[in-house]
């Protein structure tokens, strides 16, 4: 059963959804710096916690404000950054080519118009 719409709830998910398209420029310059920090020869492991972070964050919040696409791009990201933490030794062009998908990946969202993100049947309001 369920109860009546609860307008002010939907306000402020409006309003939340809204903060965080305002802010995908500056999260993803920010993957993009913190990509171009880390070195493929010898990657820090503080610089490649803060990608899995920043990774993580960005597709849970994503997937929650109704953009399928990037969270799953970030997601795969998140995951693929996983394995190569995860053995003591990766070869430099494994660490390259991840950060060449990183690069690439930034670049689509900084260059696709907000509704290429932006799952259409996402609306909580008319």
């Amino acid at each position: 059963m369920s109860g009546p719409v609860d307008a002010a709830f939907f306000a402020r998910l409006t309003s939340a959804n809204e903060r965080f398209r305002a802010g995908l420029p500056a999260t993803l310059a920010q993957l993009a710096a913190t990509g171009r920090e880390l070195a493929p020869g010898a990657p820090d492991p503080a610089l490649a916690a803060e990608l899995q972070s920043l990774l993580h964050t960005l597709a849970g919040a994503a997937v929650t404000f109704g953009f399928r696409e990037l969270g799953q791009g970030a997601r795969m990201l998140e995951q693929r950054l996983g394995v190569l933490t995860a053995f003591e030794t990766v070869g430099e062009d494994d660490w390259s080519a991840w950060l060449g998908a990183l690069a690439a990946f930034v670049e689509t969202g900084l260059a696709a118009p907000t509704p290429g993100y932006h799952s259409s049947a996402f609306s909580i309001l008319p």
